[in-house]
């Protein structure tokens, strides 16, 4: 049963302030999570043995964080055929509702409720009691199994994620993603509000990097009545989603010159300890990297670092690979 046991061991997981996680994370790794495969194979064993029940979709309520932006017509239309013609191969996972009893909460399956409500009969579900923060890493780790969500899902999902007030391990671990991805993720939704991000939609065919130049071109202050203009054109919500980034991004992007210099300023990021012995600086373009400190501890840091670059590229590399 492909994919149906997502994320064994999650609802036995330490809470945030409680010890180490049941895998091995050290240094930078601490953020990487486990891959796909690894994911795949915990979801046949996290629903495996679990009781099976029939549930009425009106008890059923969406999980408390949504992470699409809008469905698939097309594709929603073949799973409906799919379980009128074979039946619900895959049970979703549920937990009891915390406020309504009797009721219950979604953790992952969001589409097959629907197409049990839209066919209008019983949803297989096991039933499992796990706490918000469990909730949210299976509901991410899932979607990261299936690779169906869009990058601009993804970076929403981590933003309410944030929003929320989980820390970025958890987000990482959720999203399958590094500190270093998350983080992009993250300053692309600091530059782009969440009615443009609506606007657009999915976009399944723009990857990260085009985001990321569309959200510095949109948190231009000077470009928001150009962002207006085409939004509030009547053509616009008919488009397909790839389309409509398209069209804003090239109404936008007039001259790549202004994109370049917010990019620069985009790349610089300021460090600096408790102690406030060092104070870092580094940048970003690209294509260079730079890093300068200076303060108290600067020159002994700096000695620190440099004697261990080697084992700091191969921790790099090993971390890369996966």
């Amino acid at each position: 049963m492909a994919r149906k046991n997502l994320l064994e061991g999650l609802a036995n997981m330490p809470d945030e302030n409680a010890g180490a996680p049941n895998y091995p994370m050290r240094g930078a790794g601490r953020s990487l999570v486990r891959s796909l495969d690894e994911l795949a194979k915990q979801a046949e064993k996290f629903l495996e043995g679990e009781a099976v029940v029939d549930l009425d979709p009106d008890v059923v309520e969406a999980s408390f964080v949504k992470d699409r932006l809008t469905e698939d017509d097309e594709e929603f239309s073949a799973l409906v055929e799919a379980i009128r013609a074979r039946g619900q191969d895959t049970p979703i996972l549920v937990r009891p509702h915390a406020r309504i009893d009797g009721h219950y909460q979604v953790v992952f399956g969001h589409r097959r409720l629907r197409a049990a409500r839209e066919l209008g009969r019983n949803v297989r579900a096991v039933v499992k009691a796990v706490d918000d923060r469990t909730h949210v890493i299976a509901q991410g780790q899932e979607n990261s199994a299936r690779a169906d969500l869009t990058f601009i899902e993804r970076a929403l999902f981590a933003r309410r994620l944030e929003e929320l007030g989980y820390d970025r391990d958890v987000i990482s671990t959720a999203l399958a993603a590094n500190a270093a991805s998350i983080s992009k993720m993250i300053s692309v939704m600091d530059r782009i509000s969440p009615e443009i991000v609506q606007a657009i939609g999915p976009a399944p065919g723009i990857g990260r990097e085009r985001w990321v130049a569309l959200s510095l071109l949109a948190g231009k202050a000077s470009n928001a009545a150009d962002i207006a203009k085409v939004m509030e054109e009547g053509n616009f919500p008919r488009l397909p989603s790839d389309k409509r980034f398209d069209v804003l991004y090239t109404a936008l992007n007039k001259s790549a010159r202004p994109v370049k210099k917010t990019q620069a300023a985009a790349g610089k990021i300021k460090w600096q300890p408790q102690d406030k012995a060092v104070q870092a600086e580094m940048k970003n373009d690209g294509k260079a990297f730079s890093l300068s400190m200076k303060a108290r501890n600067a020159g002994r840091f700096g000695e620190f670092l440099s004697s261990r670059l080697d084992a700091l590229y191969e921790q790099f590399l090993a971390e890369e690979s996966k």
